[in-house]
């Protein structure tokens, strides 16, 4: 695996929060639980829910400067704003849809509104891509499902050829 910590940005798709109309506390908080697992948090933004600055943003951390894990938050349920997935699944070379999944199954242990989260994972380039809900109950324990995954994921992303099972 590799030795230095992959690195990572988090980007908040809100409305009211790229207004100052709300204060971001999902955005923040991942910070923390990427931070806590090893991550070298090196970019967060927030952006209003506009498929152009959600799509600028995940390319320019992507395309231009090779950031490894990229973990959005918002913008993921059915009000008539939300698009994040379709801008990040737009993106993509390839889903990971088990990472979906998952997420989605712990969720609905939890609550039905799960059934309504549409967040997508997958990969561009070399880089790791995950949608996770608004709220930040959701975005941490979202985040918890796939966080042991992560860093074999990324490790096989970028070509890394440990077998799974070692």
């Amino acid at each position: 695996m590799k030795s230095t910590a992959y690195t990572c940005a988090v980007l908040t798709v809100s409305d009211k929060g790229s207004r100052g109309e709300r204060v971001d506390t999902s955005g923040p908080q991942l910070q923390k639980q990427l931070t806590g697992a090893g991550f070298l948090v090196v970019d967060y933004t927030i952006v209003p829910d506009q498929p152009d600055m959600i799509r600028e943003t995940i390319l320019q951390w992507v395309d231009e400067d090779g950031i490894d894990l990229v973990v959005t938050t918002g913008g993921t349920g059915v009000s008539p704003s939300d698009r994040t997935p379709e801008v990040t699944k737009d993106l993509l070379d390839c889903e990971l849809p088990g990472f979906s999944e998952a997420m989605r199954m712990a969720s609905f242990a939890k609550t039905p509104h799960a059934l309504i989260s549409r967040g997508v994972c997958g990969i561009r380039e070399e880089s790791l891509i995950i949608n996770l809900p608004g709220s930040e109950r959701g975005a941490r324990e979202n985040l918890e499902v796939v966080l042991p995954a992560v860093n074999h994921a990324i490790y096989k992303i970028k070509g890394g050829t440990k077998d799974c099972a070692a």
